[in-house]
C-alpha cells in the first residue's frame, strides 16, 4: 500500500474515533441528564405517582359514583316484563250443568310500568345534594394529600441535599486532616515533634473517615426514601439539584395574615366546613319523611287472551304515601345529625387552633434559621483562618497540634452549622407555605 494510502486510511480512521467519542458522550451527556431530578419534576412526578394520591383519587371516584346513585332517585323508575306460562289444565268457570273457558292453557304476557315521584318536600334533592357536598369534601381531601405528599417529598429532598453538603464536609475534613498528619510525619522524622502527636493526628483522621462513612449511608437512607415516596424502586440512583436561593416572602408575612390565610385555604378546614353543610342535607333529607310523598304511575299491561274482551290495557295512578309512624326512627336519625354538626363544629375550633400553632411554628422557624445562617456564615470566614493561622504556628514549631487538630473541628462544626441552617430555613419555608394551605408546586417552579 502506497504512503498515501496509508496516511488516508490513518485519518479515516481518526475521524470515525472522534465520531463515535463524541457520539458516546452525547449518550452519556443525556443519559446523565436525564437522571437528575429537580424539585419542580419531582413535586410533578410525586402528585401523579405517589400511592397515597392514587387510593384518593379512587375513594374520589367511589363518591362520584354515590351521587350518581342519590340522582336516580330523582329519576323515573321504569320496568318491563315479559312472560310465557305453560297451564296443566286450561283455566274454566262452572255456569250450571256447563264450564266455560275463562283464558288460554298457554298464554303470553308482558307489562311496562314508569313511576314518578311528582313531590317528597325535597327529600330526594336534598340527599342528592349532601352526596354532591360529600364529592366535593373528597376532591378538597384529594387537593390536601397532594399537598402533604408534596411536602412531605420536599422535606426529603432538601434532607438529600443537606446530606450530601455533610459529605462534602466531613471529605473536606479528612483531607484537611489527612494534610496535616502528612506534615506531623515530617516534623516527627525532623525530631521535631514526639510520637504522640503523630498518633493523636491519626486517632482523629479515624474517626473521622468513620463520621464519613455514616454520613454516606445517610444519604442512601434519604434517597431510598426519596424513591419510596415516588414509588419507584429503592435502590432506583437518585442524583438532585440543588434549589436557587430565592428572596422568602414568608419573613414578611405577618402573623395575623398568615392566620387568615390558614383559616380560609387550609384543606382541612374547607373539609369540615363543606361536611357540616352536607349534614345540614341530610336533615333536611330526613325531616321530609314526616311529610307525605306524591307519585304518579303510568303503564301497559298484556295479556294474551281470546276470552276477554281487552287483552291490552293502560294505567295511570296518582298516589300519596305517608309514614304514619317508624317507631321513632326518623327523629332519632335527625338528632343523630344535630349531634354530629355539634362534633364538627368543636372539631372545627380545635383544628383552627392547631393550624394557628402550625403556622407560627413555621414562621418562627424561618426567622430562627435565617439569623442562624447570618450569624454562620461570619463563623466560617473566621474558622477557616483559625485554621490557617494554627497550621502556620505548627509548621514553624510555635503551635501544637492540639491546636491545629481543634482548629479542624471547629471549621467542621461551623460549616455543618451553616449548612444546616441553610436547610432549616429551606425546610421552614415549604412548611410555611404548606401550612397556609398554599400549593407548593407555586414556591418551585
Amino acid at each position: 500500500m502506497s504512503q498515501r494510502g496509508k496516511s488516508e486510511m490513518k485519518n479515516k480512521s481518526e475521524f470515525l474515533i472522534v465520531f463515535l467519542i463524541l457520539i458516546f458522550s452525547f449518550i452519556y451527556a443525556s443519559i446523565a441528564y436525564a437522571d437528575v431530578l429537580t424539585l419542580p419534576d419531582g413535586l410533578r412526578l410525586v402528585t401523579e405517582e405517589n400511592r397515597l394520591v392514587k387510593i384518593t383519587l379512587r375513594e374520589e371516584a367511589v363518591s362520584e359514583a354515590d351521587t350518581l346513585l342519590a340522582r336516580s332517585r330523582m329519576l323515573p323508575n321504569i320496568n318491563a316484563s315479559l312472560t310465557q306460562t305453560f297451564l296443566t289444565y286450561q283455566p274454566e268457570v262452572i255456569f250450571g250443568p256447563q264450564s266455560v273457558p275463562m283464558s288460554e292453557k298457554n298464554f303470553l304476557s308482558y307489562s311496562l310500568s314508569i313511576q314518578q315521584t311528582l313531590y317528597d318536600f325535597k327529600g330526594d334533592a336534598s340527599r342528592y345534594e349532601s352526596s354532591k357536598l360529600i364529592l366535593e369534601t373528597k376532591k378538597i381531601d384529594t387537593k390536601r394529600i397532594r399537598n402533604l405528599v408534596s411536602l412531605d417529598f420536599t422535606l426529603i429532598y432538601f434532607d438529600i441535599l443537606e446530606s450530601e453538603k455533610m459529605v462534602i464536609v466531613a471529605e473536606k475534613e479528612v483531607q484537611r486532616l489527612e494534610s496535616h498528619l502528612r506534615d506531623a510525619k515530617n516534623l516527627y522524622d525532623e525530631g521535631v515533634i514526639t510520637k504522640n502527636d503523630l498518633f493523636q493526628a491519626e486517632v482523629r483522621l479515624s474517626d473521622v473517615k468513620q463520621r464519613l462513612m455514616a454520613v454516606r449511608n445517610l444519604r442512601a437512607i434519604n434517597a431510598s426514601r426519596l424513591n419510596s415516596v415516588l414509588a419507584r424502586p429503592l435502590k432506583t440512583d437518585v442524583q438532585v439539584m440543588d434549589v436557587k436561593e430565592t428572596p422568602s416572602d414568608g419573613l414578611n408575612l405577618d402573623m395575623e395574615k398568615a392566620w387568615e390565610l390558614a383559616e380560609s385555604q387550609r384543606p382541612e378546614i374547607q373539609i369540615v366546613d363543606t361536611t357540616l353543610k352536607s349534614l345540614d342535607m341530610e336533615e333536611a333529607a330526613k325531616r321530609s319523611e314526616y311529610y307525605p310523598r306524591f307519585f304518579l304511575q303510568g303503564g301497559y299491561d298484556f295479556t294474551e287472551n281470546r276470552y276477554q274482551v281487552h287483552e291490552g290495557n293502560w294505567l295511570l295512578t296518582a298516589g300519596i304515601n305517608l309514614n304514619l309512624f317508624s317507631g321513632g326512627s326518623t327523629k332519632a336519625e335527625v338528632l343523630k345529625i344535630k349531634q354530629q354538626s355539634l362534633k364538627l363544629f368543636g372539631q372545627r375550633d380545635k383544628l383552627i387552633d392547631e393550624v394557628k400553632l402550625e403556622v407560627e411554628k413555621y414562621i418562627l422557624d424561618l426567622k430562627t434559621a435565617r439569623e442562624k445562617i447570618t450569624v454562620t456564615k461570619d463563623a466560617v470566614g473566621q474558622a477557616e483562618e483559625n485554621l490557617r493561622i494554627n497550621r502556620v504556628r505548627y509548621s514553624e514549631g510555635v503551635g501544637t497540634a492540639t491546636e491545629v487538630l481543634d482548629a479542624v473541628t471547629l471549621l467542621t462544626i461551623a460549616e455543618s452549622n451553616l449548612y444546616r441552617s441553610l436547610y432549616d430555613f429551606r425546610r421552614a419555608e415549604a412548611g410555611l407555605v404548606y401550612s397556609i394551605g398554599k400549593d407548593l408546586s407555586e414556591l418551585y417552579k
